[in-house]
């Protein structure tokens, strides 16, 4: 995809790799790029930050993406002002520290957050851009998500999160419906810094920032490439899980042990 005169949506888009993006998106000539963030006034902050830097395609929108409902009204009102929505990224994304001991309301805070999200934005798009006969869908997900990494309920939406985005680009690939899903590792940024001070200092080695990651993802996204990757090591840590998933699985625990 060339974002050149494109209308673009990014979730979670008002801080971390979701800003980085709507940053570089908008120095790549996309038409229309909609910050979206539940926190509504920190997404108008970001977007007239923008737009003092010359961007005049930035535009704010509050969303919470654990709501369906909220999900749909964003593409509607977007597809309504500013025409059908050629790339939506559902960047948002949350943890909660801890495993099964969690009660089920955080571990479906996470999942709606991480997971459910995704589905209801390809929900409410995928008629949409089936009927056009083209679209792009961005799903961020996480190393996490390859590599079953820190806390539970954030290892296992992940991992979900990555499923979907393959059924959806082996379903609809055919289609006209390009999917690409971002496992980034460790980037300096906000959900970065809120980690435990030992967990923090083990990712931080290699940590890169969020704009590094946003160039990433235009490359990969003009090669139409599924899988995008930000650290070389993640590539052969999913080839020796491929491999040896019981070594793997041991080097793993070495791994847990130190956070």
């Amino acid at each position: 995809m060339n974002l050149q005169d494109k209308v673009v949506v990014i979730t979670g888009g008002a801080s971390g790799i979701g800003a980085a993006m709507a940053r570089r998106f908008v120095a790549e000539g996309a038409r229309t790029v909609v910050v979206a963030d539940r926190d509504g006034a920190r997404a108008r902050e970001f977007v007239n930050r923008l737009r003092s830097e010359g961007a005049s395609i930035a535009v704010a929108a509050m969303v919470d993406v654990s709501s369906e409902a909220a999900i749909t009204a964003l593409v509607d009102e977007v597809e309504a002002a500013h025409g059908p929505i050629d790339l939506f990224c559902s960047n948002a994304g949350t943890t909660i520290p801890g495993g099964p001991e969690l009660p089920d309301a955080d571990w479906r805070h996470v999942l709606d957050i991480n997971l459910m999200a995704h589905v209801h934005a390809a929900r409410a798009l995928l008629p949409r851009m089936l009927a056009r006969g083209g679209g792009y869908l961005l799903q961020t997900a996480s190393a996490a998500g390859l590599l079953s990494q820190f806390d539970a309920p954030y290892a296992v939406s992940k991992h979900a999160a990555v499923a979907f985005a393959e059924w959806l680009s082996i379903t609809y690939g055919d289609r006209g419906i390009r999917v690409s899903c971002l496992c980034p590792g460790a980037v300096d940024t906000p959900l970065l810094q809120a980690e435990s001070e030992t967990r923090r200092a083990l990712m931080s080695q290699g940590a890169i920032d969020a704009d590094a990651v946003a160039g990433i993802v235009v490359q990969a996204l003009a090669e139409e490439r599924f899988l995008i990757l930000t650290h070389g090591f993640l590539q052969a840590q999913i080839e020796r899980k491929a491999m040896d998933r019981e070594r793997w699985i041991r080097g793993m625990r070495r791994l847990h042990a130190q956070a």
